[in-house]
């Protein structure tokens, strides 16, 4: 299987790296620079390289894992898309992070890369003479709006008026490009939960600290996944081709904030007192607060109607293996 991946030196990125080298799959990385030593060490300690305690055996398993793995830039790209014939899937992460401070700057940043390298990618598959069969284009949940009463899926019809959700809207339709070519798949990511990136280590940080509690009302709903249940899903959107549009990235049990930190805390064995006032998130993070104080409970009603199966359905399964 050839892959191709753009915006893969992140999070999500490197376990998706991790995960189909291991089963034998060529990867191919689009990013802005030709090599990403950092990426390879991290790739290098997930597959398992730490644990040699022979220097041999250790470079061994490295060349192994950096042979399956192809650096292409974008510049590149714009001179010969060459490399990229005959891939079984593209898949596009590639955006300005959310998690920053909501300026107007920023705001247009996290537009512009998403909706930008959305048509770039449109531009390379329709350049290509053997096409991907399947472009799984990141997306997110943060479409759908915000409430606390309101269930989510993807044949919602209500959507958000919120920043969030125009950049949602205006993605997914710069995706839709891509339909006269081959299968789209828009992946709605909900909070994905890893040890070692994305939220959880931020989110578990007070509860480390003994100082651990519900944000805001507590009440506000968190629509969360396990990095391994998301890395095989975008597997199954890659070899089941039924599926096809929207699907909502999340796991099947959605908790509340308050849920989500009692959890936390029976599995880390702390306490969960120490409420966080709206307003002090409000006063550090601004407009970006409401991804902490706002929320959605949103159902992968596509995944599961797919036959998809999660290894992590709950919450408290997935901060069992997490968290211990």
């Amino acid at each position: 299987m050839k892959i191709v991946l753009f915006g893969g030196s992140g999070f999500i990125g490197k376990h998706l790296i991790s995960y189909f080298t291991k089963k034998g799959a060529h990867v191919v990385l689009v990013s802005r620079t030709k090599r990403n030593i950092h990426l390879e060490k991290r790739l290098g300690a997930k597959n398992g390289i730490e644990r040699h305690s022979g220097v041999n055996d250790g470079a061994q398993l490295l060349a192994q894992v950096n042979s399956l793995v192809q650096y292409v830039t974008w510049k590149e790209l714009q001179q010969d898309v060459g490399l990229l014939e005959q891939a079984d899937a593209f898949i596009n992460l590639a955006g300005e992070t959310i998690n920053q401070r909501w300026t107007a700057n920023a705001k247009e940043k996290i537009l512009e890369s998403r909706v930008c390298s959305t048509k770039t990618v449109t531009g390379i598959v329709q350049r290509l003479h053997s096409r991907p069969k399947v472009v799984i284009n990141g997306s997110a949940i943060g479409i759908y709006g915000m409430s606390d009463t309101v269930v989510f899926d993807e044949t919602s019809t209500q959507s958000g008026n919120d920043f969030l959700a125009k950049v949602v809207k205006e993605w997914e339709s710069t995706a839709d490009l891509m339909k006269p070519y081959t299968r789209i798949i828009k992946l709605r990511l909900g909070v994905v939960l890893g040890k070692d990136g994305g939220a959880l280590p931020k989110m578990i940080l007070p509860y480390k600290l003994f100082v651990g509690g519900k944000v805001g009302t507590g009440k506000q709903w968190l629509s969360w996944i396990h990095i391994g249940d998301l890395v095989q899903l975008i597997e199954h959107c890659i070899i089941n081709e039924t599926i096809n549009g929207a699907i909502n990235a999340t796991a099947p049990t959605p908790v509340t904030n308050d849920e989500f930190g009692r959890t936390v805390g029976q599995v880390l064995r702390r306490p969960h007192l120490f409420p966080v006032p709206a307003f002090v998130l409000k006063l550090m993070f601004g407009e970006m607060s409401r991804l902490l104080l706002d929320g959605q409970k949103v159902l992968p009603k596509n995944a599961l109607e797919s036959g998809f199966h999660f290894n992590y359905p709950t919450v408290e399964k997935a901060c069992k293996d997490l968290l211990r």
